[in-house]
């Protein structure tokens, strides 16, 4: 009795469909579920959409948010290309020892530079135009050679003449409003001028334009002078001072870290703003667009994952009958929820993978594609006039490519469970009925 028992049992092992969960069995009918068949044409059209939706929705994602990370790098290395990103102003009296403090400062590990910086509005006016506000800046000439965005964007003239103290920097846009052009003389107006006995008169003073630089952002080029220090002390009556020293850091995240290191190093009461605090409004607003876009973008993907809901549930009923065969035959109900689970993730999981394999292909190449559609269309896209940008920026973000990833196929398996569940639960005998 005993070994007729086990050669029964043995039996049943040998016959049942499924050895384990996610067994090669499993695999193999829910590879055969998706295969394309002539009667099941309008479930595979399903699972196809499916398909393509995933991917798309991975590839826009990842498009997307890499785009907007490489307007984000670019925008900042445009504005604080001249701007430093620490700002250190006195409190408790001027800085008269701005040279020493240079020197500490730009000692701090992370600091690439520290620059002393004497600033005033004035009133240029040159041969060719009207008298138009512009913004004095006076560093020193070998702080200016390290700022590369204005020593190295050099259009005409040279920095000879600011080297030798004698001449001014002009913007582009500045120059052409004021019809100057390189070795001409400019007009400055400052109302903080000399003190006499019927009160303050304006200075007035003229420089040669030592060369004209143009830095792409037309606000900077069509309103900043560059004046060297010495000379900007004299003309803004700051003989000795400066008004504040700005540090251009290594990492222009880690002002934050950096923060303590500098205070330690200043040795006296000092006031440090940086540049998230001084273009809060603007960053907070292109962060909130990026959300946002993060966001009605993974709709693409809902929607995808929505579709392999409904193709599912429809070759569910498509496979009654052989749902309830599979289930006479040994199958549990585990084994059938695996089966249409596998199915529905692998949609999600290829396509996924094809969205990110697309959207990277993308990223590599997004100037060449914005080029192909600037010649079919024979319209110029993303005009360097208006968004100061030679060409498309993308830059990837390995963590949001992940979340993107971790999003898609979270959506993907969620989707398949209840369609799986709904499999594992038919009947057998009420789907073979009217069989």
């Amino acid at each position: 009795m005993a070994s007729v028992a086990a050669n029964g049992e043995a039996n049943t092992k040998e016959r049942s469909p499924s050895a384990g969960p996610f067994s090669a069995f499993e695999r193999m009918v829910a590879w055969r579920y998706l295969r394309s068949r002539r009667k099941e044409a309008f479930i595979s059209v399903i699972a196809g959409f499916s398909f393509v939706g995933i991917m798309l929705g991975v590839a826009t994602l990842i498009i997307v948010m890499a785009v907007m990370n490489g307007f984000r790098t670019e925008l900042i290395s445009r504005i604080l290309g001249i701007n430093g990103h620490m700002i250190v102003q006195p409190i408790d009296g001027p800085l008269t020892d701005y040279a020493e403090l240079t020197r500490k400062f730009a000692a701090v590990p992370g600091v690439r530079m520290a620059l002393p910086l004497v600033e005033g509005q004035t009133l240029a006016s040159g041969r060719g135009g009207a008298g138009s506000g512009a913004l004095v800046r006076g560093v020193r000439p070998e702080d200016l050679e390290k700022l590369t965005e204005v020593s190295g964007n050099i259009k005409s003239g040279d920095m000879v003449g600011f080297a030798a103290g004698q001449g001014v920097l002009v913007g582009s846009r500045l120059a052409a409003q004021l019809g100057l052009s390189a070795g001409e003389q400019i007009t400055l107006i400052s109302p903080e001028g000399d003190v006499t006995p019927m009160g303050v008169n304006p200075r007035v003073k003229s420089y040669t334009v030592s060369g004209i630089f143009e830095i792409g952002m037309s606000e900077y080029d069509a309103t900043i002078i560059y004046m060297p220090l010495e000379e900007s002390q004299i003309y803004f009556n700051a003989d000795g001072l400066v008004q504040s020293i700005e540090l251009f850091i290594d990492n222009p995240d880690n002002v934050d870290g950096l923060r303590p290191l500098i205070e330690a190093a200043a040795g006296r009461q000092i006031f440090i703003t940086d540049w998230r605090q001084r273009n809060q409004t603007f960053f907070s607003a292109l962060q909130v667009e990026r959300n946002v876009m993060f966001m009605i973008l993974t709709l693409i993907v809902l929607v995808a994952a929505l579709n392999i809901i409904s193709g599912l549930i429809m070759l569910v009923k498509d496979k009654g009958s052989d749902i309830a065969i599979l289930r006479t035959m040994g199958a549990g109900a585990g084994a059938i929820m695996r089966i249409f689970f596998m199915t529905g993730a692998a949609i999600g999981i290829v396509g996924t993978l094809a969205g990110v394999a697309l959207g990277v292909v993308v990223c590599l190449n997004i100037e060449s594609i914005r080029q192909f559609f600037s010649w079919v269309s024979g319209t110029i896209l993303f005009d360097p006039e208006l968004y100061f940008l030679s060409q498309l920026p993308a830059e990837m973000s390995l963590s949001e490519t992940m979340t993107v990833v971790v999003m898609a196929l979270t959506l993907s398996f969620i989707a398949t469970i209840f369609p799986a569940w709904r499999a594992s639960r038919l009947d057998p005998v009420q789907a073979l009925r009217y069989e």
